[in-house]
């Protein structure tokens, strides 16, 4: 191996060391790059919609049926209807079915449950989320 290829692969060796961080460097900066470029893109698109609401709020008809929509609002001498639950049957959830007429029987005591709920709660050390 001769001086020559000796300096040349020393120099190739420095130049490595000094290139990596550098490199590293930039393609960290390129991602943060990325990153904010899809910020500022999301946050155009919120303005498009604020400003698009905000022509819709500049419209009087616009208005008019979001107060009647939301604060019930009526013109002099208008009859308002308003309707609950006009879902199907099918729709309401398990928790609005109506009650069933006929009486049946539990398998626990109701008191004995209802002293121990009472007691545990009272003898707990710590508040369980929920």
């Amino acid at each position: 191996m001769s001086g020559f290829m000796g300096i040349m692969l020393g120099l190739v060796v420095l130049a490595s060391l000094v290139l990596v961080p550098t490199i590293g460097t930039y393609v960290d900066q390129r991602q943060q790059i990325a990153a904010l470029q899809h910020d500022v893109k999301a946050t155009q698109d919120e303005i498009a919609e604020l400003t698009a609401e905000r022509e819709r709020w500049r419209d009087e008809s616009y208005i008019v049926a979001q107060a009647r929509e939301r604060l019930y609002y009526r013109r002099p001498g208008e009859v308002v209807y308003l309707v609950a639950d006009d879902r199907p049957a099918d729709v309401i959830e398990p928790e609005q079915r109506p009650v069933s007429g006929s009486v049946q029987e539990t398998q626990r005591d109701w008191m004995t449950q209802f002293l121990r709920s009472v007691t545990e709660a009272g003898l707990a050390k710590t508040v369980a989320p929920g």
